[in-house]
């Protein structure tokens, strides 16, 4: 990777202006790439003309029942960011899971925001806001699905940020298991910069990491981190990628990011 690509390209003010993508073409791929490899699609009911699905993989060797990992990953839902679509894309076609791992993958959870290349949906709200009031279709459509799946040990959801200065990662790890934070960094570090401000949005944040200390219940809206760690799972990440670098650089950071998480779980099984 070149100096150049390590450089930020100065196009984001007050907003995403940088590249674009196929998303109907790159969810095709999508879909192509799980079939070859096993997966199941199931759709999640929506309204007309919007049209929302997960991909889903059980476990391909597991050695036991209790050795199993289920993982669950999201992206596209700010119609802004489209490293998160493309790294699902690339996943799906390297298939480098583990195989004790149960998987499920959202690839898009905003398709109306990536046809007008803005964050929010059709009618401009931030879905990712949405989880505890769910006002939307998308969320609701979003959280009856996962009612219906078993509870996560590991949730990762694929975000960018116009504003970063480098990647940087958001842990909830309430109950203090082992963090995979510092793995995740130190992976994306070899392929993208490293936000090593003190302060990211807001939040006190240490190498490129936040662990934030409000809880869901001091917040009006929640994110979909937020639903999952008080319904789904007692692990998750969001994963930023710096939107202001090109646009393969932000997908190779996501890629790692997630791989190295994935070889965090793989070692915890072996274990």
């Amino acid at each position: 990777m070149t100096t150049g690509e390590h450089k930020r390209l100065g196009r984001n003010s007050g907003g995403y202006f940088g590249e674009t993508i196929d998303l109907p073409a790159v969810l095709r791929d999508c879909e192509r790439a799980a079939r070859q490899h096993g997966w199941r699609t199931e759709e999640m009911p929506a309204s007309p003309g919007l049209r929302l699905f997960a991909f889903v993989r059980p476990a391909v060797s597991p050695h036991a029942p209790s050795s199993v990992r289920r993982i669950y990953l999201s992206t596209g839902i700010h119609g802004d960011e489209p490293a998160g679509p493309l790294a699902a894309r690339q996943l799906l076609h390297d298939n480098a899971w583990p195989a004790h791992a149960e998987l499920r993958l959202v690839p898009c959870l905003n398709p109306a925001g990536f046809a007008r290349n803005q964050r929010g949906n059709a009618a401009g709200l931030d879905l990712n806001r949405d989880y505890r009031h769910s006002r939307s279709a998308e969320v609701r459509a979003h959280v009856a699905w996962l009612e219906q799946q078993p509870p996560f040990d590991l949730c990762l959801c694929l975000h960018e940020d116009w504003e970063a200065n480098g990647f940087y990662v958001y842990e909830l790890n309430p109950d203090g298991r082992p963090s995979l934070a510092e793995r995740m960094v130190a992976a994306v570090a070899r392929v993208c910069p490293i936000d090593l401000a003190e302060m990211i949005e807001g939040r006190p944040a240490c190498g490129g990491i936040i662990r934030p200390t409000i809880t869901p219940a001091e917040r009006p809206e929640w994110p979909e981190a937020f639903y999952l760690i008080t319904h789904r799972t007692r692990l998750s990440y969001t994963l930023e990628a710096p939107s202001d670098f090109p646009l393969p650089v932000r997908v190779a950071a996501v890629v790692a990011g997630v791989k190295a998480a994935l070889a965090g779980v793989d070692g915890d099984s072996a274990g």
